[in-house]
């Protein structure tokens, strides 16, 4: 939600709606650099300095500078950052929408089962041109579906996905498939149905689950997210975690635009890692004086995975 506002408020402020501000993270939570300047036909330093002096009057941008030789950083107020904790909970899947791919059409294949494929590459290769489809246009663009040629198969082995969901379940299966890189190796059913916090396709869903049982927790005390004051939330896992959830719809977009979305998969690794660092510390596993701003936390963390796996077709579970 803020990295698309701050998408909108770039390429505006240089009157280049179309344009594509590539933002990449800062140097500290709640900054944003853009290599826009750059491709704005004068000198560099020049774009950037403008461009910083009419961000810098928008109340919700504590700081618009020039950096290194031309990179324009923007670095939000903390009322801003913190905020997302309310606006990201109340907001549901449509957190993860902006309008970064609005005006364009996007070709994409109807779903289909990935297990019917004869194999990882090829399950890999279906599966990743359905979700490019699905990441763009929740990132604005117009989506239309072709339709896939059949073409009977040679005679060959067994389908190896089938007996693959069989031991680890369709929902791990699915995300090491769209976690897995162009000529990436196949996973292995073993490895992707390990419990542990190595293994991706089950530290995501588990991240999921701990935001949960922080909410399901503090319900059955009688609590539950009401006033939130954004100074509240100060500490370093805090910021981090605020900080990841800021880029969802930024990651959506970049992972539509470059057909990636193994990439996306990484980015909701990332986010998983911030949520369960918070989500384990003092603050949130004091359930009976937890603070009315980490519950809205808690549910920004819960809201955001859920929305990530959902664009991934995969399950969010409440507990695991």
């Amino acid at each position: 939600m803020l990295t698309a506002e701050l998408r909108r408020a770039i390429t505006a402020a240089a009157d280049r709606p179309d344009a594509d501000p590539l933002l990449r993270p800062g140097p500290q939570p709640g900054s944003y650099a853009s290599s826009l300047p750059f491709r704005l036909n004068q000198d560099p330093q020049t774009a950037a300095r403008a461009l910083a002096a009419r961000l810098a009057a928008m109340p919700w941008i504590d700081q618009a500078d020039l950096t290194g030789p031309g990179y324009l950083t923007v670095t939000v107020t903390h009322d801003a950052l913190a905020g997302l904790a309310v606006r990201i909970a109340r907001a549901g899947p449509a957190c993860a929408a902006s309008d970064a791919l609005l005006g364009r059409t996007v070709s994409g294949p109807p779903d289909s089962d990935p297990a019917a494929a004869p194999d990882w590459p090829s399950a890999r290769a279906a599966l990743a041109a359905q979700l490019t489809a699905r990441l763009a246009a929740t990132a604005g663009a117009t989506v239309t579906f072709y339709a896939e040629r059949t073409v009977p198969p040679p005679p060959a082995p067994a389908a190896p996905l089938p007996a693959a969901i069989a031991y680890a379940g369709l929902d791990a299966v699915r995300f090491a498939l769209a976690r897995m890189p162009p000529g990436g190796v196949p996973p292995r059913a073993a490895v992707v149905a390990r419990q542990v916090l190595g293994n991706p396709a089950y530290a995501v869903r588990y991240a999921h689950a701990a935001a949960a049982a922080v909410l399901r927790w503090a319900a059955m005390l009688g609590r539950w997210p009401a006033g939130f004051k954004p100074r509240l939330l100060v500490g370093p896992a805090e910021l981090a975690l605020l900080d990841a959830l800021s880029w969802l719809p930024e990651r959506v977009a970049m992972a539509a635009r470059r057909g990636r979305p193994d990439e996306f998969a990484g980015y909701l690794e990332e986010l998983a890692a911030r949520t369960i660092d918070t989500m384990s510390t003092t603050g949130f596993t004091m359930i009976p004086t937890i603070s009315s701003e980490r519950l809205w936390l808690a549910a920004a963390a819960r809201t955001g995975l859920a929305a990530g796996l959902g664009l991934l077709g995969v399950g969010a579970p409440e507990r695991i």
